[in-house]
C-alpha cells in the first residue's frame, strides 16, 4: 500500500475547491417561505443569497412576463414574436439600450455586480428547475443576462417614465401617479411616524408590483418591486421607510431640427446626422427569420424619433445612461436612518419620481427626486413645448446637484404628501416657495381635486391612528360632490324642471361617495364630467390652494346640463340610480367583484381607479390603486399590505387576482414581518 503524504499545494488546492463549491451551494440555497397570499418571506446566509431567492420567486411568480419584458429590452421582440414589435425594437435600438446595457454593468460598484449576478442567477436556475412551468413562446429569451435587466430598467424608468409623453406614449391611458402621505408623531395618536406607500399604475405589463421580504444578517426589507426590477422600489424596513409618487418633472426634451442638405442648422452651420444602421430578425408566417435594416440617426440633441416636411425631431432624456440605478434603491432599503438615506438619494441615480419618507426617530422627509437638467432660459412651460433645435445653447448637458432639488423635512404642519402634484403643495401651511427655484423645475400650477381631497382628509384630524390612515387611504368620496352638489341642487330648487323630479331625488339620497352599494354616483360624474372649467365662481388660489375652485358661475347652466346628464346615464346605464358595484366591477379570471373608487384627480377620489368598458357593458378596472401599505415605526414596526390584483400572472397560479376581495371590501391585511407569523399562513417552503 502506497502511504505517500499527499502533496501540499494539492491538498491547499482542494480544500479551496471544496469550500467554494460549498459557498456555491450555500448561496444557491436561500429558504422561501411563501404565505397564503404568494409573498415569498426569503432568508439568505448573505445578501446575495437572498437576492438570488429574490430572482427565484419573481421568476416562480412571473416567468412568461419577465422573459417577454427582457426579451423586449433586449430589442429582438420582433425575432421572438413577430412583425408587432418591429417600431419596439427599432425604438429600443434607437435609445441603445442593449447596446449600452454592457456598459451599464461594467460600471457597477462591487456589491451591486454581486447583488445584479445572484438576482440573474437565482432566476436561471427557477428556469432550469421548471423547464414546465415557462410558456414555449418565451423560453427561447433564455438564459437571462445581467446586460437585460439593466436593460430593461433603462427602458421602464427612463423610456417609459422619464420620456414616455415625448416617445409619443398614451401617458394619459397609463395614468402613472400615486398617492402617498408621511404623518409626524406630532399628529399621530401613538407619537410615532407613519407613512403611506399607495402606486396608482396600470394592472398589466411592466406596471405590475411583485410583493416580498428580503432578509439576510444586517439586511430586512418588505416591499414591492415594479416586477423585472432586481431590487425593492417602494418598501421599509424595521427603522424607516420611503415611497415614490411620479413628479411632475421635465428630464426630458424634444427638439425640432431643421434638417438642410442631409443634414440640419445648429447655429447657422450645416452638421451631418450621424446614421447607425442596426439588424434586426423578425419573425413571420411559418416561423421563418427575415432579417431587416434599421437605420437610426442621431444629432447634437440625441436620437431622432422622426422626420416629416424638412423637419427632424430629436429627443434629449436626463439620467439615460445610470449605471446605479438598482443600486441607489438597495442603499435605500439598506439605510438604518435618515442620514444614510439622504446619502443614498444623493446619488441621484433614480432619474425620477417623488420620495416620501418617514422613519422611527420621528423623521418625515419630501424630495423632489430626480435628474433636473440646468436649462440656459426658459420656465415650465417653454420646455414642455418643442424646443428650437438650431441653437447650440438649448441643448443642456448638466442636471442639477441634490442640493438644488425641492424638499421638506419635519414641516410645522406635522405631515408631508404628494399625489402627483407639483412639490409646492406637499404640505400645509405650504413651506415651498416656488419663486425661489428655477422656472422650469416644476409648474405652479391647481393641484387636482384627488390632492386636494387627500390634504382636507389628513386636516379634519388633529391626529391621526393607523386606522384613520387606513380610512384615509380607502376613502371613496368625491371631492368634486363636496364643492358642488349643495350648489347644483340650490340650483335645481331655483329653476324647477318636472323632468328632473327623479334625478333630484336619486341625489339627495345619494352619498357622495363610489362605493359598492353607492346610487346617484353614475349620474353625478357624468354630469360633472360634461361641466366647463368656465363654470367654475371661484378659480384655484394659491392663497387657500385645497378649497378652491369651487362654486357654479352660472347655476341654469348648471341644470341643463344635468337634464342632458339624465338622458346620458338612461341611455346608458337603463336607470338614474345604477348601484355603482353591479356597473363597475374587478375582474381578473374566474374572479368578479363588485368595484369602487374612480378617476381620482377628475372627481376627486383618492382611492383611485380607472376603469374600461367590457364586452357585457360593465366598467372593469385596469389601473389605478395598486399596492399598498400603512406603516407605523414605533418600537416595533407595524405594517398592513395589499396589491390589488394578487401577487402573481404565471399560469396555474392560484394567486393571480385573489386579493380582489379586499379590494372590494377595502380591506388591508397585516403584513408578515416575523417567522412566527409567517409560519401560521405559510402557504409553502423551498
Amino acid at each position: 500500500m502506497n502511504m505517500r503524504p499527499p502533496n501540499p499545494s494539492k491538498l491547499l488546492l482542494l480544500i479551496v475547491c471544496i469550500t467554494f463549491f460549498l459557498d456555491l451551494q450555500a448561496q444557491q440555497k436561500p429558504e422561501i417561505l411563501w404565505d397564503n397570499y404568494g409573498v415569498p418571506h426569503i432568508y439568505g446566509k448573505t445578501i446575495e443569497d437572498t437576492y438570488f431567492g429574490f430572482g427565484w420567486a419573481q421568476m416562480h411568480n412571473h416567468a412568461d412576463l419577465i422573459l417577454q419584458l427582457y426579451g423586449t429590452a433586449r430589442g429582438r421582440a420582433a425575432e421572438y414574436w413577430g412583425e408587432q414589435f418591429v417600431e419596439s425594437d427599432r425604438l429600443t435600438h434607437l435609445l441603445r439600450l442593449p447596446e449600452e446595457a454592457p456598459n451599464l454593468y461594467a460600471r457597477q460598484t462591487p456589491e451591486s455586480k454581486k447583488i445584479l449576478d445572484a438576482f440573474v442567477a437565482g432566476m436561471n436556475a427557477y428556469a432550469k428547475a421548471h423547464p414546465d412551468k415557462i410558456g414555449d413562446a418565451v423560453k427561447q429569451v433564455l438564459p437571462i443576462k445581467a446586460a437585460d435587466v439593466l436593460a430593461h430598467i433603462a427602458r421602464e424608468i427612463s423610456e417609459v417614465f422619464v420620456a414616455g409623453g415625448d416617445l409619443g406614449y398614451a401617458m394619459d391611458a397609463l395614468k402613472p401617479g400615486s398617492n402617498s402621505l408621511a404623518i409626524a408623531p406630532s399628529r399621530s395618536t401613538s407619537g410615532h411616524a407613519m407613512l403611506m406607500a399607495n402606486p396608482h399604475l396600470p394592472w398589466s405589463d411592466l406596471f405590475l408590483f411583485f410583493e416580498a421580504h428580503l432578509n439576510a444578517p444586517g439586511f430586512q426589507v418588505y416591499g414591492a418591486s415594479l416586477v423585472g426590477q432586481p431590487v425593492i422600489n417602494i418598501g421599509f424596513n424595521e427603522n424607516l421607510g420611503w415611497t415614490h409618487t411620479v413628479n411632475t418633472i421635465d428630464a426630458s426634451d424634444l427638439y425640432i431640427l431643421t434638417e438642410k442638405d442631409n443634414g440640419y442648422l445648429l447655429d447657422g452651420k450645416v452638421k451631418l446626422f450621424e446614421t447607425i444602421h442596426y439588424k434586426i430578425k423578425v419573425k413571420e408566417a411559418g416561423n421563418h427569420l427575415k432579417e431587416r435594416d434599421i437605420a437610426c440617426k442621431y444629432s447634437a440633441q440625441g436620437p431622432v424619433l422622426g422626420e416629416k416636411n424638412g423637419k427632424a425631431f430629436a429627443i434629449r432624456i436626463a439620467g439615460l445612461r445610470n449605471a446605479l440605478v438598482a443600486a441607489e434603491w438597495h442603499a435605500m432599503a439598506k439605510a438604518s436612518n435618515r442620514t444614510e438615506f439622504e446619502k443614498a438619494l444623493q446619488m441621484l441615480q433614480i432619474p425620477m419620481f417623488n420620495v416620501v419618507y418617514a422613519d422611527k426617530q420621528g423623521d418625515i422627509l419630501y424630495l423632489f427626486n430626480g435628474n433636473v437638467p440646468i436649462r440656459p432660459t426658459g420656465d415650465w412651460q417653454f420646455w414642455q413645448s418643442p424646443v428650437d433645435g438650431t441653437k447650440s445653447s438649448l441643448i443642456w448637458n448638466k442636471t442639477h446637484p441634490y442640493k438644488d432639488l425641492p424638499r421638506v423635512l419635519n414641516p410645522t404642519g406635522g405631515f408631508v404628501a404628494n399625489a402627483n402634484d407639483a412639490p409646492w403643495t406637499c404640505t400645509y401651511p405650504l413651506a415651498l416657495d416656488h419663486t425661489k427655484f428655477p422656472a422650469y423645475m416644476a409648474p405652479f400650477e391647481r393641484p387636482s381635486l384627488r390632492p386636494q381631497r387627500g390634504v382636507n382628509l389628513v386636516l379634519k384630524k388633529d391626529k391621526l391612528s393607523l386606522d384613520d390612515l387606513a380610512d384615509i387611504k380607502m376613502n371613496t368620496g368625491l371631492e368634486a360632490a363636496d364643492r358642488w352638489l349643495d350648489e347644483l341642487l340650490a340650483a335645481a330648487n331655483q329653476f324647477p324642471d318636472t323632468a328632473l323630479t327623479e334625478a333630484i331625488s336619486v341625489l339627495r339620497a345619494w352619498d357622495r361617495s363610489a362605493d359598492v352599494n353607492s346610487k346617484g354616483t353614475i349620474l353625478y360624474m357624468i354630469w360633472f364630467s360634461s361641466m366647463d372649467e368656465n363654470a367654475v365662481a371661484v378659480p384655484w388660489d394659491p392663497k387657500d390652494p385645497f378649497n378652491t375652485p369651487k362654486g357654479l358661475k352660472d347655476p341654469k347652466a348648471a341644470v341643463e346640463i344635468l337634464k342632458k346628464a339624465v338622458a346620458e346615464t338612461r341611455k346608458r346605464f337603463g336607470r338614474l340610480d345604477a348601484t355603482y358595484g353591479d356597473v363597475f366591477r374587478f375582474r381578473i379570471k374566474q374572479h368578479d367583484v363588485p368595484g369602487n373608487g374612480g378617476p381620482g384627480d377628475q372627481f376627486g377620489i383618492y382611492r383611485t381607479l380607472y376603469f374600461s368598458a367590457d364586452k357585457d357593458k360593465t366598467m372593469v378596472g385596469v389601473a389605478g390603486d395598486s399596492y399598498v401599505a400603512l406603516v407605523e415605526f414605533g418600537p416595533r414596526v407595524i405594517a398592513r399590505v395589499s396589491l390589488s390584483y394578487g401577487n402573481a400572472t404565471q399560469n396555474g397560479s392560484t394567486h393571480v387576482g385573489d386579493q380582489l376581495d379586499l379590494m372590494t371590501a377595502k380591506k388591508l391585511r397585516p403584513a408578515l414581518l416575523t417567522k412566527e407569523e409567517i409560519m401560521k399562513n405559510l402557504e409553502e417552503k423551498e
